[in-house]
């Protein structure tokens, strides 16, 4: 049976950043596309104007791509309403609720900073307005496996989990989602996806920039709390997951769970930390920050498809370029009958997923090159590109979690099963050592794929012109 839409959208922390750069314009696409037309409710402590809302609104879309159809702002400020108030203070939801009118399946947008979920949802569920509704978390979900479970706990204690959406905008990216479709629509793959023919994965997420002003929330988070335990988990969960029954989002839900609930906790010694030269240097940062801006770590999961194969991770800020990618290499052949087929200075055949930019899926294969000789090289055949008509991650998902669709968010069980992977290691660590920017971090990083090939960097992975597209 089909889950009923939601009739009405409320956003706590309407006149905050989140809202302004992303859930405004995610809002005018979905008016653009005709699939917004339930009453939208801004919430936050500033007692604004609703003309203030409006103004707001339109500097949003100005400043984040423009205003192209004016009928289709019309009607997104026209479903607009305001109410300012103290989350702490029970007359707030008192006038939300005479807001929402005769709504009866609201969704709550929680576009606040993690301090104040649990007092919003308990405000919810006090002024009863939590029957038949759906919150929407945003991440980060805990910041590590206590303070997860104690979140989880009082989500659930006013929620049914079928109705709390807890929101990664990593997943909405059609880059990512390309993942699942690639492995299970494609037959090719199954025979070789597994510890047999897979020598090691590899993650990269690099960022060519540093905190942005944000130095006092990155001092409680890091790298490894701001984007591997999440982002790049979930992208983990996607390329190992088994295939599920079906499509729906119990059946996937699952098989991402087992995946974090398999993965090794990781010790020590498998992280190497690195912190920016000049990080310490940031507003709102410590003077003797140990705090990571950068992370490589190799993981195991101990599974029968992936027992043995190494996932080596990286991420970090101020790094060589802004790319992400998935390099999936495999075993070289049984036997090396080409002396150039698999050098010290060449990989192996393997699969490239490049998320960001410039999204593609590409495979590596050698082909000889003319002559008498039987000497090769190793080509890549893209299979996939970015498509320009594709939704934004916020336009996405904001609709799934109003039609109540799960598939695309993250469960309680694998939202604890991943802290329980990096909680032994979030305060029992290896000190942060200085890279230099604009390298690809600290060169003890290395030393975790030890004795592998060595990192593959995204600039290096580039397609060459004989590539067949």
């Amino acid at each position: 049976m089909a889950a009923s839409r939601s009739d009405a959208l409320v956003i706590f922390g309407a006149t905050g950043d989140l809202a302004h750069k992303m859930i405004f314009p995610a809002l005018y696409a979905m008016a653009k596309h005709d699939t917004l037309s339930a009453p939208v409710i801004g919430v936050a402590a500033p007692k604004w104007s609703l003309d203030r809302l409006h103004k707001r609104v339109t500097d949003s879309l100005e400043k984040t791509g423009g205003i192209d159809n004016k009928p289709a702002l019309k009607h997104l400020l026209s479903l607009l309403t305001y109410v300012g108030g103290d989350y702490e203070d029970p007359a707030t939801f008192a006038a939300l609720k005479e807001a929402l009118s005769n709504a009866q399946r609201p969704a709550h947008y929680l576009a606040i900073p993690p301090a104040l979920f649990e007092t919003v949802i308990t405000g919810l569920g006090a002024a009863k307005l939590a029957q038949h509704a759906r919150v929407i978390v945003e991440k980060p979900f805990g910041r590590d496996l206590a303070s997860a479970r104690q979140l989880n706990k009082v989500a659930r204690s006013v929620f049914p989990e079928n109705s709390i959406f807890r929101i990664d905008h990593f997943l909405g990216k059609e880059a990512i989602m390309n993942i699942l479709y690639f492995r299970f629509a494609n037959s090719f793959l199954e025979p070789i996806w597994n510890r047999n023919y897979i020598a090691s994965v590899q993650i990269t997420m690099a960022e060519d920039f540093g905190v942005k002003g944000r130095g006092a929330f990155y001092e409680t988070a890091g790298c490894l709390r701001d984007v591997i335990q999440n982002h790049l988990f979930q992208v983990i969960a996607l390329l190992a997951m088994e295939p599920p029954p079906g499509r729906d989002f119990g059946a996937v839900q699952n098989e991402k769970a087992k995946v974090f609930q398999a993965m090794r906790p990781l010790k020590p010694a498998d992280l190497v930390r690195g912190q920016y030269a000049g990080y310490r240097k940031e507003p709102g940062v410590k003077k003797n920050s140990d705090v990571e801006t950068f992370c490589a770590l190799r993981l195991f999961i101990d599974s029968w498809r992936w027992q043995g194969v190494p996932w080596y991770i990286r991420s970090g800020k101020y790094l060589a370029e802004t790319a992400t990618e998935i390099l999936v290499e495999l075993k070289p052949p049984p036997q090396r009958l080409f002396a150039d087929s698999v050098s010290d200075s060449s990989r192996a055949n393997y699969f490239r997923f490049r998320l960001s930019p410039n999204p593609a899926i590409a495979a590596a294969a050698r082909v000889k090159l003319p002559g008498k000789d039987f000497i090769g090289d190793q080509r890549e055949l893209y299979l996939s590109e970015e498509s320009p008509a594709e939704q934004t991650p916020y336009e996405r998902l904001l609709g799934d979690a109003m039609n109540g669709d799960g598939a695309l968010f993250t469960r309680e069980d694998a939202v604890e099963a991943a802290w329980a992977v990096v909680d032994p290691v979030l305060t029992k660590h290896p000190p942060a050592r200085t890279y230099k920017r604009g390298s690809w971090g600290p060169k003890r990083a290395d030393t975790v794929l030890a004795p592998s090939g060595g990192w593959q960097n995204p600039a290096l992975t580039k397609a060459t012109p004989a590539t067949a597209k």
